[in-house]
């Protein structure tokens, strides 16, 4: 069992050995989650910085697309029933 201690400026010391095991870096965000009589420190993921390109073959549309016209009568339904039930 390892031990620290808080500094006057709030900060803990996370001894070497733990952040070679959990391979956590100077500058590693800390999520801290109160669980009753202590706390648990779990590493922020970070996202790996994507493109549109990288994504966007999850995107395509599988039936007709609807021409502008139709998206304007739903919406435009949508309005008029939203309108009706205010009433």
């Amino acid at each position: 069992m390892e031990t620290t201690k808080l500094s006057d400026q709030g900060q803990v010391i996370i001894p070497e050995l733990l952040l070679e095991v959990y391979g956590w870096e100077v500058g590693q965000e800390l999520i801290v989650i109160e669980m009753g009589d202590s706390i648990l420190l779990k590493p922020k993921k970070v996202f790996p910085e994507t493109t549109l390109n990288d994504v966007a073959g999850c995107l395509k549309y599988q039936r007709t697309p609807k021409t502008l016209e139709h998206m304007e009568n739903v919406m435009r339904q949508g309005v008029d029933e939203l309108w009706h039930n205010c009433r």
